[in-house]
């Protein structure tokens, strides 16, 4: 019983990890889109697109209960740590 429990909360934690992925992909795209003349629009769009589909997913997961939640919010914020220590390198690389 708490074999399926702990797989459960895993299964939360990865899809929490993709979704990190997939918001942090989509961050450094805005920040290109941003920087890049005319696309000011477009980079709106792109931004309230992330964030509603990173609230949908949280929402969704906070509806199965506390323990996917937090497992789902782990993974995001591993993935966030991954992602700001790659990009902080490739700063200290190419100033």
């Amino acid at each position: 019983m708490i074999g399926v429990a702990v797989a459960r909360v895993a299964a939360y934690g990865a899809l929490g990890a993709l979704i990190g992925m997939a918001y942090f992909a989509a961050l450094a795209w805005n920040v290109r889109l941003y920087i890049g003349h005319g696309a000011g629009r477009n980079a709106l769009l792109l931004h309230l697109l992330r964030v509603a589909i990173a609230v949908a997913a949280f929402t969704l997961c906070a509806r199965q209960g506390a323990a996917p939640m937090l497992a789902s919010f782990a993974g995001f914020m591993a993935i966030r740590v991954i992602s700001v220590n790659h990009y902080r390198l490739a700063l200290q690389r190419n100033p």
